[in-house]
């Protein structure tokens, strides 16, 4: 007798059910071994035995270290649907799972993105489901969400590794989401209350800067009046910026923001070489634009109010999400009956959350899905974020993507044929990587020539 949707979805989800212990145990030991994006040698690793294991031809060595399955479903051609999962951690030196040596900490809950990924995938891999569906699966562990180091990554563009810094972004550009046609993923959250996911929303846009301020080193106690202090000429920037923060409009959700990584060589001398990481979020791809412009300009006041020199190093970020809502809709069906209605919050398209992610940039270029899941303590990005229900963290977020699947993928695929005819994409990727090249460039100040 042949199953009827809610049938195979009951048996997608028995199955996730079974390998629950297993899953939870992934996230729990890529918690234990956190590493920074483009460096995710041992999570790779993990992720591609588990493929190996479930029979699943995989590519490895994407963007770096991407891993990217392939099967397909037993009832002939269909769209093609990408399940994500991220492979890659913040650097939290505080956080109780930190790498002693990297300080590398899941502060943020990818590691139960993983877990989720192998779950869907192994409930799709059900024989009586896979049977039924149209089309391919793509499970795909991305590496390097997480926008830091940015010197490192750098350094591996000028080595040839890379060309965009982000991992969806540089898997786009090599043509890995060429053959996809839709995709989904989910993150975990903690500022949800009592509802057990979130859907809708957007995200903000960004741009990333590495700033390199050069003065002229000096004895700071017996001839500072020799010197150019280059940290004062960062200090002034930074005032400029705050200066600027009036001028800023409520709708664009600018979030502008950064580090000081290197501030001198000691404290006797006058600082010679100051360096900076440096965001600068919007909500739109324009409004990015403008604020670029308005940040190097205090960056450039900075070099002049001293006589320093600033070179400013501009790396393409991310692009606001877009969520397809026929997709959404299909999560939040799912998530209902799963959970119930009063579980699920539901955010108007224009509620930013004032974050960045490359789901963003992938958005621009096709229909995508990407809620939150409860499960988590703290605030995100910080020694406190913890998960302390791994069960909402990561076994209802692989039922339910396992559920959207079957929805998109049974009956001859119509459901998710329908999604990929009526999308209308922001980009084409000739398009997007276009726009993100013309945002990348190098410029040189010297503040003591004007």
């Amino acid at each position: 007798m042949m199953l009827n949707i809610a049938e195979l979805k009951q048996k997608a989800c028995g199955t996730i059910e079974a390998h629950r212990d297993e899953l939870i145990g992934i996230a729990k030991e890529i918690l234990s071994n956190p590493e920074v994006g483009f460096s995710e040698v041992k999570t790779a690793r993990l992720v591609a035995d588990k493929f190996s294991q479930l029979g699943i031809q995989h590519q490895k060595g994407l963007a770096i270290t991407g891993v990217k399955g392939r099967f397909s479903g037993g009832a002939g051609q269909g769209p093609r649907l990408a399940i994500l999962g991220e492979l890659d951690s913040l650097v939290v030196e505080e956080h109780l799972f930190a790498d002693d040596g990297t300080g590398a900490a899941h502060a943020c809950g990818l590691n139960c993105q993983i877990g989720m990924m192998l779950g869907a995938t192994m409930g799709l891999l059900t024989p009586e489901v896979l049977e039924r569906l149209s089309g391919e699966i793509v499970p795909f562990a991305v590496p390097a969400e997480e926008f830091i180091e940015v010197e490192r990554r750098l350094q591996l563009r000028e080595d040839g590794h890379l060309e965009l810094l982000g991992g969806k972004q540089e898997l786009i550009r090599l043509g890995e989401f060429d053959d996809i046609d839709l995709a989904m993923m989910c993150h975990t959250a903690s500022d949800m209350g009592d509802r057990k996911f979130a859907v809708g929303g957007t995200s903000n846009g960004h741009v990333v800067k590495y700033v390199q301020y050069t003065g002229r080193g000096a004895h700071a106690g017996s001839a500072p009046h020799l010197g150019i202090n280059a940290l004062n000429a960062a200090s002034f920037a930074l005032q400029a910026m705050h200066s600027n923060r009036e001028t800023h409009l409520a709708d664009d959700t600018v979030r502008i923001h950064g580090i000081i990584t290197r501030g001198g060589e000691a404290v006797s001398a006058v600082p010679s070489d100051v360096r900076l990481e440096w965001r600068v979020r919007s909500g739109s791809p324009e409004a990015v634009v403008k604020n670029s412009a308005v940040v190097d300009r205090c960056f450039r006041a900075g070099a002049l109010a001293v006589g320093a020199s600033v070179r400013i190093t501009t790396i393409p970020g991310y692009l606001p999400i877009r969520h397809d809502t026929k997709i959404q809709e299909l999560f939040q069906e799912n998530a209902t009956t799963l959970l119930g209605e009063s579980s699920i919050l539901v955010m108007p398209p224009r509620r930013n959350r004032g974050g960045s992610t490359d789901m963003g940039d992938l958005s621009q270029m096709m229909p995508i899905c990407h809620p939150y899941t409860g499960g988590a303590d703290g605030p995100g990005h910080s020694k406190d974020y913890t998960i302390n229900d791994y069960e909402q963290a990561v076994i209802n977020p692989a039922k339910i993507m396992a559920m959207v699947a079957i929805d998109l993928l049974a009956e001859g695929g119509a459901k998710g044929n329908e999604v990929v005819k009526t999308h209308r994409p922001a980009m084409r990727k000739a398009a997007y990587l276009k726009f993100q090249r013309e945002r990348a460039e190098v410029s040189q100040y010297d503040g003591a020539s004007t």
